[in-house]
């Protein structure tokens, strides 16, 4: 039927799943950069209302024709049946959190329409002078889209769907350090900088009147809508949290137990930094340990010194894992470091390759104003971040493109899948002995309790919950945002600066924040499971196999994950 359907030009389920992508790329051209289509677009999304609903729209749209298509028996085939389940599960979650008027309360510290603006200048081409010209075109588009935002924004505040003020705060200082610095147009006059003498002028000018757009923005933002939004809860509620939920993890979460299974995570972890800190330093605990390795461990000085260093680690993980424990593509084997631009998130983030691999995946450092980096948690977060971690799955997924359908290695991504396997790519390169370095083990122990700590904070802040009776820290009091930021703080190594950030991201991607260890815990239980299936049947497990048949299966969310790395 499937075979017929494709020979009659019949839709099937990846067929309409790549229809989707070329749809939403002409719709959403900062999605079209990111997977390196539509290559001469200088167009700039609409990130008025309008815009919002277009997208919108196209998702009923293309979940009308999946319907139909499924009644006329076209997933049966095993590869179409997966494509379908994600498809709709994707589109409709992403449709719960539109149609609750998510859009219109999207002001955050990370991954906000404006946030994505600029990173897509960081992922577009510039090795030629017409390229410089595309950037240019885009450039100069700028103060049309950020009105535009500003349009949806002022549409919250009449509905009364506003962000918290937290996320107002942020964001206005993110702006402000932005349009920070001695080149006229602040962050984007700097970006121009490198363009060619022929064009620059004309760049620079498109960057001075973003940047002046920008400032508006900031200023309407600090004066208009944070007073506006002074009264607005900065958490959500358990019924939007459950539906961020879903769109994060690609599934109903039993959030009670998950709040409960975090919290035994939390006390196991605990002991084993206890015990790694005295190797770290005698006698000390966890925080003396690290705060000793933040100040006088190991460190590397400057930022280049610090981008060549996270270069060489994930370097040296590719050519050890290379047919051990992997069988990589040589397009897959190529990842960049790259330093974070100015006013980033405190977090470290990767972004993907383009689907023709023309653009490389690349891991991103932010500064934080910094000039000397300790390498004790830099170790395991780039195993994370690069090779084994995201790296890894998504220049895979791309790799295997053709196989499924460009949407299930790209767009039907889900959050806890992709931060879940870029944890258990941390856990794996400790099993394997790369982390007997105490310094650099107590920092893995730190990256696992901040993911821990994370699904106890963000259940417990956005839900409304108790610290347990079991607790160490004010037991039978609320997880207030005041009081996740202090337990944080006691409990995970990691600087004030970057913490305060964390705690903003949290409320500002409610739920998100949950899918790093709930999705570790989800590929842990589908390893076990698939190694006991083939000892039971008298066969040996080969790790390097499943490794690479997970890999390519393409996106999953945590309803089915664990049923499919079982079976593989």
């Amino acid at each position: 039927m499937v075979e017929e359907l494709i020979n009659s030009g019949g839709d099937t389920p990846r067929r309409i799943a790549d229809d989707y992508v070329r749809d939403l790329a002409e719709l959403d051209p900062l999605t079209a950069v990111y997977l390196g289509l539509n290559a001469e677009d200088d167009r700039l999304p609409d990130f008025s209302p309008a815009g919002a609903e277009a997208i919108a729209d196209l998702a009923r749209r293309t979940l009308a024709r999946l319907e139909a298509a499924e009644a006329a028996g076209a997933a049966e085939d095993e590869a179409e049946r997966r494509c379908a389940r994600l498809l709709r599960e994707r589109l409709t979650a992403e449709l719960a959190v539109h149609d609750a008027g998510e859009n219109f309360r999207a002001v955050r510290n990370l991954g906000s329409p404006v946030h994505n603006l600029r990173e897509t200048f960081t992922l577009m081409a510039t090795g030629t002078e017409d390229e410089w010209r595309l950037i240019g075109r885009r450039l100069a588009r700028v103060p049309v889209a950020l009105e535009q935002y500003r349009q949806t924004l002022t549409e919250g505040v009449e509905r009364g769907l506003l962000s918290g003020p937290r996320q107002v705060e942020t964001v206005v200082g993110q702006f402000g350090e932005w349009l920070d610095g001695e080149v006229p147009g602040g962050w984007f006059g700097e970006f121009v900088q490198a363009a060619p003498e022929a064009v620059r002028a004309e760049l620079s000018a498109h960057a001075v009147a973003a940047a002046e757009a920008l400032a508006a923005l900031r200023d309407w933002l600090r004066d208009v809508y944070g007073p506006a939004a002074a009264d607005t809860p900065d958490t959500t509620g358990r019924e939007r949290y459950g539906r961020w939920v879903r769109y994060w993890t690609g599934a109903d979460l039993d959030l009670d137990e998950a709040y409960a299974w975090a919290w035994s995570e939390f006390h196991d972890l605990l002991a084993q930094m206890e015990a790694e800190a005295g190797k770290v330093l005698p006698e000390a605990d966890p925080l003396t340990a690290m705060k000793w390795l933040e100040n006088d461990g190991p460190a590397i000085e400057g930022a280049e010194a610090a981008r060549e260093y996270l270069q060489g680690l994930m370097d040296q993980a590719v050519r050890d894992l290379q047919g051990t424990h992997f069988d990589l593509a040589e397009p897959v084997t190529r990842v960049e470091s790259k330093i974070a631009p100015a006013g980033s998130a405190a977090a470290p983030y990767y972004t993907a390759p383009s689907l023709d691999f023309s653009r490389p995946g690349r891991t991103w450092l932010p500064l934080l104003g910094r000039d000397r980096f300790p390498v004790w948690d830099l170790v395991s977060t780039w195993y994370h971040e690069g090779v084994p971690g995201h790296h890894l799955q998504i220049a895979q997924w791309n790799y295997v493109a053709d196989r499924l359908s460009t949407y299930q290695v790209s767009l039907g991504g889900v959050s806890a899948n992709l931060e879940g396997w870029a944890l258990y790519a941390e856990r794996l390169m400790d099993e394997l002995g790369y982390l007997t370095d105490p310094g650099h083990r107590l920092g893995y122990l730190n990256a696992q309790m901040m993911r821990a700590l994370r699904v106890i904070v963000d259940i417990g802040m956005h839900v409304g919950l108790d610290f347990p009776a079991d607790s160490p820290y004010k037991p039978g009091e609320p997880v207030s945002p005041e009081h996740a930021r202090e337990f944080f703080g006691l409990y995970c190594g990691l600087s004030a600066d970057f913490l305060d950030s964390e705690l903003v991201r949290y409320l500002g991607l409610p739920g998100q924040a949950i899918g790093y260890k709930l999705g570790e815990r989800a590929w842990l239980r589908g390893r076990a499971a698939a190694r006991a299936a083939h000892e039971a049947r008298g066969e040996e497990f080969d790790l390097k196999a499943w490794h690479m048949a997970a890999l390519s299966q393409g996106s999953l969310g945590l309803d089915d994950l664990v049923a499919e790395l079982s079976a593989l």
